[in-house]
């Protein structure tokens, strides 16, 4: 079974008595009365990261990934607690001062507040990071409504690369590659847009796992579909530069996670608001598609056709 069907066969049930839970079909915990919205994530190396080369590197995407979760609700991020398990020969000193260094600079960049952790040892390296912020409201998924646009922040695809040649798996140039390996490791969170996704916002997550895999959870719970168009969503111009260069199809880049960028869905009249706080800030955002009824089936569309959705899945843990 993947990780949505293990929760929900195991774990749903025992959450019933807790209402922050969201029934665990959500991202975080949100406790209203106290204004509290937690989230936690678990990153294993081999899985979440190909190796513990650059330590400084591999933490600045282990902070960026998990802040993601707060600030796709809306939520700014204050405080996070971070476990490291690991052993003396890949938490060595020099090791040690490269993570506390880039915990700083995040720290620092995102306002951040290390608060407390724990240490064990093992054979591989795993990080579990809980991030915390105070709200009096989230954005929630399975709120989406008919013929709500949907949306994403910034480019899509870049991360993805920049595994592959992580992996090996890529030849480019070293200009290009150095771009999206450091996509991959820092991504470029839509850190200033989470205060203004309360206006405007009517369902939203993070793109972790990857857009369509995301967007099927977005709405799992609704009667409702989504319809895509791949030539609408959003690459940067040396993503585009490589897919020309080396005759490469864009959907094979786009589909995989680890972006983070935010996916959300709002009304029609509510575009112009939208595009003005997005130049405001500075912000790309772009419509990739609409939320169509349940009586129809989610579809993605390429060059005016209807394409096969399950091509298109992205990540999942399977058990």
């Amino acid at each position: 079974m993947d990780e949505f069907e293990l929760i929900k066969k195991y774990f749903k049930k025992i959450s019933n008595n807790n209402p922050g839970a969201i029934k665990l079909n959500d991202d975080v915990f949100f406790d209203k009365k106290r204004k509290l919205v937690v989230s936690i994530d678990t990153y294993n190396e081999g899985i979440h990261f190909p190796d513990f080369k650059h330590p400084n590197l591999v933490i600045k995407k282990i902070i960026r990934s998990s802040i993601s979760d707060l600030i796709a609700k809306g939520v700014k991020p204050e405080y996070y607690f971070i476990s490291g398990s690991g052993n003396k020969d890949k938490f060595t000193k020099n090791n040690l001062k490269k993570i506390s260094k880039s915990l700083y600079e995040e720290q620092k960049k995102y306002n951040l507040k290390l608060s407390g952790g724990d240490t064990t040892n093992s054979k591989k390296v795993s990080f579990s990071v809980s991030t915390i912020g105070f709200s009096s409201n989230i954005i929630l998924r399975n709120k989406a409504k008919l013929n709500d646009d949907i949306y994403v922040t910034g480019n899509i695809g870049d991360s993805y690369l920049g595994l592959k040649i992580i992996k090996k798996n890529t030849k480019i140039n070293s200009k290009l590659k150095s771009y999206f390996i450091d996509k991959f490791y820092s991504p470029n969170l839509p850190y200033k847009f989470f205060n203004e996704l309360n206006k405007f916002a009517n369902t939203s997550m993070d793109v972790s796992d990857g857009l369509v895999s995301d967007l099927c959870k977005l709405i799992n719970e609704q009667k409702l579909s989504f319809e895509i168009n791949i030539d609408k969503i959003p690459i940067s111009k040396n993503l585009e530069y490589f897919l020309k260069k080396y005759n490469k199809k864009k959907y094979k880049y786009i589909f995989n996670g680890d972006d983070y960028q935010i996916l959300f869905t709002a009304p029609l009249n509510k575009r112009f608001l939208i595009k003005s706080i997005a130049n405001r800030i500075n912000q790309k955002v772009t419509i990739i598609g609409k939320i169509n009824s349940g009586y129809k089936k989610n579809s993605i569309k390429m060059d005016n056709k209807t394409q096969n959705l399950t091509i298109f899945k992205g990540y999942s843990h399977k058990f």
